[in-house]
């Protein structure tokens, strides 16, 4: 079987071009999980919305990520937790109710929330893996954060929530 060598290599590339980052993504060390992310595509797709949703924030006397729960004290150590918590928060609660008559916003939102999607299950994956554990401290941080999303109403609180997304970037670049 002369073929085989061929088969096998041209069988593998598909494999190994899947966990190598592509061009433009970083990797993030989230505690002991790595999660490779086009930071760069997320970015410039929030900053393309970013006007447009923080004028639609009805409630501007509170931050849901920001001080005095600030992720930027967050242990290294809980960093996989916290991070997959996010990343699911968004999905499941940010994303789902962030809906604009713009279709070009919509379109954003949409691509920002497949990259977060994506990103939640290779951490996800990780996270099974490490058996990573969230410890009190960043526990205690989310259910913050869920109960300042949770005082207010689910469009508003989404909206907020999005418009604080570069809070959430900032500290991912930060805990690189």
């Amino acid at each position: 079987m002369r073929g085989s060598p061929l088969f096998l290599c041209l069988f593998s590339m598909p494999c190994w071009l899947n966990l190598m980052p592509t061009a433009g993504d970083k990797i993030f060390h989230f505690g002991t999980c790595r999660v490779s992310l086009s930071m760069a595509e997320i970015r410039a797709g929030f900053t393309a919305i970013k006007t447009n949703i923080q004028s639609r924030d009805p409630v501007r006397t509170l931050s849901i990520l920001s001080h005095p729960h600030s992720l930027h004290k967050v242990k290294s150590s809980d960093r996989c937790c916290i991070t997959h918590q996010l990343f699911t928060f968004y999905v499941d609660k940010v994303f789902k109710h962030c809906r604009t008559e713009d279709s070009f916003v919509n379109r954003k939102i949409s691509s920002i929330a497949n990259s977060f999607l994506s990103a939640r299950r290779k951490l996800g994956q990780c996270r099974e893996q490490n058996n990573c554990v969230c410890g009190e401290e960043s526990t205690e941080k989310f259910k913050q954060i869920l109960a300042n999303y949770e005082g207010l109403n689910v469009t508003s609180a989404a909206m907020k929530s999005l418009g604080e997304l570069d809070i959430l970037l900032d500290w991912m670049e930060k805990s690189r």
